[in-house]
């Protein structure tokens, strides 16, 4: 079926890849070429700037090594785990200072404050009560998650249309029904949004968090082998986070795409379900 697609592709005279597919190809074979001169120039002291061939060795070999899925699984446990944390309170807490809106005005000064500051300024905080092994780590990333979430959920919460909240009322709708049917169908674009900067914060904050005192996951690993002066494998796992969050961005937009078809709430879902 795919060669029958390919030739009738090719029999319209349609190009298999788009212009924008063909200009991403030739920016990252224009890097790796200027990578490539870059390292072999000599303009570097060995092995600031490793030829990419030591690099896929590399990752090559740390990909047939048991010990290094062991420090791969750490940090997608401590990033996943605080994620979901922080994006299900600040979900839900967004929900609630955008119905208590003299809640949310209290607390809109305490929030704003917090947000924009280095999460790393908290971390001997987090490492103090709850240690220096993984729960640390998920606080961080909790609480690196918690704040783009939750500033994009009261957002959403002031834009939704006051007829769904008016019909939902005046059919008696319930709490959780309000938040089912009106509120988190309303709030899936901007939530979405939220969700897609607190997983790249959340990936960061549990990486610093290795990076300054760990025993095990990916930020551990390269600082390790930066301390070693094994530049080479650094950049493998440099390489292995980068795909790990391009895979990590790619669900969020499919998941996206998925809700976003569902569309806004309609008076006839609010009376089905009051």
């Amino acid at each position: 079926m795919a060669e029958i697609g390919l030739a009738r592709s090719a029999a319209a005279g349609t190009p298999l890849v788009g212009p924008e597919a063909r200009i991403q190809i030739a920016t990252v074979l224009g890097v790796w070429g200027m990578w490539e001169a870059l390292a072999r120039s000599g303009l570097f002291y060995r092995d600031i700037v490793p030829s990419s061939l030591k690099v896929f060795a590399a990752l090559y070999a740390h990909l047939a090594e048991a010990e290094f899925y062991h420090h791969l699984w750490t940090t997608t446990y401590e990033v996943l785990t605080g994620f979901t944390i922080g994006s299900l309170a600040g979900i839900g807490l967004g929900i609630l200072f955008g119905v208590r809106r003299f809640l949310g005005r209290v607390m809109d000064g305490y929030i704003l404050a917090l947000a924009p500051a280095p999460k790393v300024v908290f971390l001997p905080i987090l490492m103090v009560v709850f240690g220096i092994g993984v729960g640390s780590k998920i606080a961080m990333a909790a609480m690196s998650a918690f704040f783009p979430v939750v500033l994009s959920t009261v957002a959403g919460m002031l834009l939704i249309n006051p007829t769904f909240i008016k019909v939902g009322r005046s059919f008696n709708a319930g709490p959780w029904q309000m938040v089912s049917k009106v509120y988190l169908p309303s709030l899936v674009l901007p939530v979405i949004t939220g969700l897609r900067l607190g997983l790249g914060v959340a990936i960061i904050g549990t990486l610093i968090a290795e990076i300054k005192l760990s025993n095990a996951g990916l930020g551990f690993l390269a600082i390790q082998y930066y301390e070693m002066f094994r530049i080479p494998e650094m950049y493998a796992v440099i390489i292995v986070i980068f795909a790990l969050a391009m895979g990590a961005n790619a669900l969020m937009t499919k998941v996206n795409d998925r809700l976003g078809r569902r569309g806004m709430p309609n008076a006839s879902d609010i009376s089905g379900a009051a």
